[in-house]
């Protein structure tokens, strides 16, 4: 069976460096760390989820590109987990808002990190 795929849109080389160690054991992880390489990574894969920071490098941030990922056709079903410092109430109101399918606050639990991903992905693949 194919080993289902992760885009990580991430800006902070530490968070991304342990993501793709720990991911990349189970899942074929593709990063970007700007809303720039997004653009030009999303349209090459199919992707079964994508874990999306709130501040990323560029001039939308994760919660604009989640906006419009759903509402593109094409993107709209790819589940997002949002995974970022921005721990405020408001923080995870606006990113439900914008679209996202799971906030969680970093640090993260491994065991949660992991938990969350499966659960997104199972969905992912029965739709």
């Amino acid at each position: 069976m194919d080993r289902s795929k992760i885009l990580i849109v991430e800006d902070d080389f530490d968070t991304l460096t342990f993501l793709k160690l720990f991911l990349g054991k189970k899942f074929d992880i593709e990063a970007c760390r700007s809303d720039e390489e997004f653009y030009e990574i999303i349209g090459k894969c199919c992707y079964n989820l994508i874990i999306m920071d709130i501040a990323i490098k560029g001039r939308k941030d994760g919660l604009q590109i989640t906006r419009e990922l759903k509402s593109a056709g094409q993107y709209k079903n790819i589940p997002v987990l949002c995974l970022s410092a921005h721990v405020l109430e408001k923080d995870k109101e606006n990113a439900l808002k914008a679209g996202v399918d799971k906030f969680l606050p970093k640090p993260v639990s491994n065991q949660l990190l992991m938990e969350t991903i499966n659960s997104l992905i199972s969905v992912d693949q029965l739709s």
